[in-house]
């Protein structure tokens, strides 16, 4: 078993980038979501509400990001170390944290209303709602520093499309960091509680994905559909949803890359 693809999202929501290699930190992959467009109310603007996200594409570079989007000149971006201070919140219902702003009329054009782009300064600041240590710490992900997906559970699904009469998706319907190839469908179900070695870097395996109207959205195009989430409703809900992927935290930094197998502790 050993790693096929590595993946991250530089702004919440982006397109992503593939890398042949990734640093793991504490709250996830190196450059992984440190970066949001946040609302009028400062609440994160994600796909699940706003799709054109998939057309955000983004280039990370010392001190800053790239920006660029149909219709709209390209932004460099510095990190805005002494940027106006503002709580944020990942969602309305979540604890606010602090971020830096660093740039309004941009994010609000390629959004189409008010909206400003922030930058998670300190990583340190926000702790894991749930199945951490006091210690852990994320990005601005949705909950988890990692997500690790599955080829073989992808294909699966993908047989399952097939007999329903629908086309396959690919894993980029999932956004995951980590994609695995040469394991059995469904086996990440028995990492749960576990530890995971990838290259040098350990990882716990802590709580498997619960899955959104997201994976239904083409990340290529935007375009949105009912599936998979319509046939994964049927054959992989369970009382804490409808699961695909698990979540990983690690427990030490390091580099992954392409191909560095994956033991199962």
């Amino acid at each position: 078993m050993r790693i096929t693809a590595l993946y991250t999202y530089p702004v919440k929501g982006s397109h992503r980038l593939a890398h042949d290699a990734a640093r793991v930190e504490p709250w996830g992959l190196a450059g992984d979501r440190r970066w949001a467009m946040v609302d009028a109310e400062g609440v994160a603007i994600t796909q699940r509400d706003t799709p054109r996200l998939t057309h955000l594409s983004v280039v990370t570079r010392p001190g800053g990001l790239d920006l660029s989007a149909p219709g709209l000149p390209a932004l460099s971006v510095d990190e805005p170390a002494d940027g106006p201070e503002e709580l944020v919140r990942v969602f309305r219902r979540f604890d606010p944290l602090p971020a830096r702003v660093a740039e309004k009329e941009w994010s609000s054009r390629f959004l189409g209303r008010d909206a400003r782009l922030v930058w998670q300064a300190d990583p340190t600041g926000r702790p894991l709602f749930s199945h951490g240590r006091p210690d852990d710490r994320v990005n601005l992900a949705d909950g988890f520093p990692v997500l690790l997906a599955n080829e073989g559970s992808l294909a699966a699904l993908n047989d399952w499309l097939a007999e329903a009469g629908e086309e396959p998706v690919p894993m980029t319907r999932f956004r995951p960091n980590v994609v695995v190839g040469g394991a059995e469908a469904w086996v990440e179900d028995a990492w749960l509680g576990r530890r995971l070695r990838i290259g040098d870097v350990t990882f716990r395996a802590a709580k498997a994905c619960s899955r959104c109207v997201v994976t239904t959205i083409d990340q290529d195009t935007g375009e949105k559909g009912r599936q998979p989430l319509r046939v994964l409703g049927q054959r992989r809900r369970f009382d804490n949803g409808v699961l695909f992927a698990i979540n990983l935290i690690p427990d030490i930094s390091g580099e992954v890359h392409v191909g560095d197998t994956v033991e199962v502790g």
